[in-house]
């Protein structure tokens, strides 16, 4: 009877052991030492000849935005907490065993049944709970996949997009079935549906919450968009005009310290700085714009057959157009479905938590909503977007950069400010100083920024601040200034000065930008004028000649 309980126990033992590492080891990242810390360095080693890339590859940029998301703690089911207090019997039962003399045998017997009796009971317990939880959540989610359906129109045929709408508003009503919050922030905005803090503040609490629905799809809309972003921005379009690097060792800012523009000024088309050395560890095979004499004046083999030529003329088209200039002019279309991806993307999301908080479907709470989803949205993209903007504004950036260094010393007064517009006594002012420097150092704040709206406001601050500084001056030289003392024609050559003072070519690509992202809302109002008043002097200093003046 001895040795038959003593085998029992040991099979029991072994069989709490396999149980144990299989159940066990999916939460044991829990205990163990965590993930090691995320780098924000942003530059990583690509794969052209072990040389650096300014931006980090789709799945490292996926991991990185599903890191929070899967650093929090995961519930363990019935058999998991089987299996630990198994575990704990366990380690009891042995604790007791060392403690008994060796003449207590019948003791030890008792034990050893009592231990394999309610650890088969523990797993039995788990084993039925486990059923019986799946059974009902297998339940709820088709009761709440059917209120989904009635919420949406019962159409035979769905879209794709549809079929996901649905699915992704089923998750929310699951997760609202779990969680206590998402009912507190609808009863609010139902209390007091004008309190647009209300908004911001949900979407605060949604943000920090990785695994509601919204979220994730935010960061799987987030990871789509940079997947194509990634390949055309790396590759590099070409080494940049040396004209392009006014700010390259950064702009002072209001506190003193230097700035540096934006992360991709400074990484654009940095990839490719040796065009031969990338064309050997290219991911294409075309060859780069930089390089036709280096390739044509390459010498040939002497002898090559002929089904070569054929096949060369073929890969020509019927044009007899290269591949390497057939990708430069469809970069302007890649931007074109970039930009459309991400207006899609938008508008999911904001169609989704529409649906998911019927509060703010008011229009002013609907515009708060569509601003915090942007502000989640674009800051891990806008450095690869802003690179693929000043890819394609190239030359314009050049004509404008070119402007820049030839008028930076330029005083006002030659680029066509009144004189009442200016410091009545220059000599007064600190050294160092200059006219509207308080409107210059507004306007650079614009690239250290990564949401459309932010940098519009940086925009619309730097002209409020110009008509500041235009008061102020006019005010020290009469006694009883005008009511308006700058006017529309009188804003234009103060702006060009303030742009060419920012050393910032990059405004071009980056206004281009917010002409397409910013609401037309926005666009009708003060921001609207605003933007449209820097592209124009944008557009007045990219079009001075050689020689001239810009007054």
């Amino acid at each position: 009877m001895l040795k038959l309980a003593e085998q029992c126990l040991e099979r029991a033992k072994s069989s709490v052991a396999e149980l144990g590492k299989s159940q066990v080891k999916p939460a044991a990242p829990e205990k163990g030492p965590g993930p090691a810390p995320v780098s924000r360095h942003r530059r990583v080693f690509s794969d052209e000849g072990g040389k650096l890339s300014p931006f980090l590859p789709p799945e490292i940029f996926q991991k990185l935005q599903v890191a929070e998301a899967q650093s929090s703690k995961k519930e363990l089911t019935p058999l998991e907490e089987a299996s630990l207090q198994n575990q704990k019997l366990k380690a009891a039962y042995e604790a007791r065993l060392a403690r008994l003399n060796p003449s207590q045998a019948l003791q030890k017997t008792s034990l050893t049944l009592s231990l394999q009796r309610q650890m088969m009971e523990n797993l039995v317990i788990a084993k039925a709970r486990e059923e019986t939880l799946q059974r009902k959540m297998e339940e709820r989610r088709l009761r709440l996949q059917e209120a989904a359906n009635r919420r949406f129109s019962s159409s035979v045929a769905l879209t794709p997009e549809e079929q996901e709408q649905r699915e992704l508003y089923a998750a929310i009503l699951e997760y609202e079935q779990d969680h206590e919050w998402p009912r507190l922030w609808k009863s609010k905005l139902r209390r007091n549906p004008a309190d647009l803090t209300l908004v911001s503040g949900l979407f605060s609490c949604l943000l920090s919450c990785p695994d509601h629905p919204i979220c994730q799809l935010l960061r799987k809309l987030q990871c789509a968009v940079y997947s194509r972003l990634y390949p055309v921005v790396s590759r590099g379009m070409g080494d940049p005009p040396t004209c392009l690097s006014l700010d390259a060792e950064g702009l002072p800012e209001p506190g003193g310290r230097r700035l540096r523009a934006s992360q991709s000024l400074h990484c654009m088309f940095s990839v490719h700085e040796t065009n031969q050395l990338n064309l050997r560890h290219s991911l294409s095979s075309a060859p780069l714009i930089e390089d036709p004499p280096a390739l044509t004046s390459s010498p040939c083999p002497p002898q090559r057959d002929s089904s070569f030529e054929d096949l060369e003329r073929f890969l020509m088209g019927p044009e007899g157009v290269a591949p390497a200039e057939k990708k430069v002019a469809s970069l302007p279309e890649q931007l074109k479905g970039i930009v459309k991806d991400i207006h899609n993307a938008v508008d999911r999301l904001l169609s989704l938590a529409l649906l998911a908080f019927e509060g703010l479907n008011a229009a002013p709470a609907k515009d708060q909503c569509l601003a915090c989803i942007e502000e989640a949205f674009f800051p891990p993209l806008w450095a690869p977007l802003l690179a693929l903007y000043r890819s394609v504004y190239k030359a314009q950036e050049a004509a404008l950069s070119w402007g820049m260094e030839r008028h930076h010393n330029t005083p006002p007064a030659d680029m066509g400010v009144p004189s009442k517009l200016l410091p009545w006594d220059s000599a007064t002012q600190a050294p160092g100083s200059y006219p509207y420097s308080a409107a210059v150092q507004e306007l650079r704040l614009i690239a250290l920024e990564s949401c459309p709206q932010r940098k519009l406001d940086c925009i619309v601050r730097a002209l409020r601040m110009i008509c500041e500084c235009a008061e102020e001056y006019c005010g020290a030289r009469e006694s009883q200034p005008p009511a308006a003392a700058i006017g529309a024609d009188d804003l234009l050559p103060i702006l060009s000065y303030v742009a060419v003072r920012s050393s910032l070519p990059q405004l071009v690509s980056e206004c281009a930008a917010l002409e397409e992202f910013i609401h037309e809302g926005y666009l009708i109002g003060e921001e609207g004028y605003c933007l449209t008043s820097l592209q124009s002097a944008l557009a007045f200093l990219e079009s001075l000649p050689a020689g001239a003046t810009a007054k």
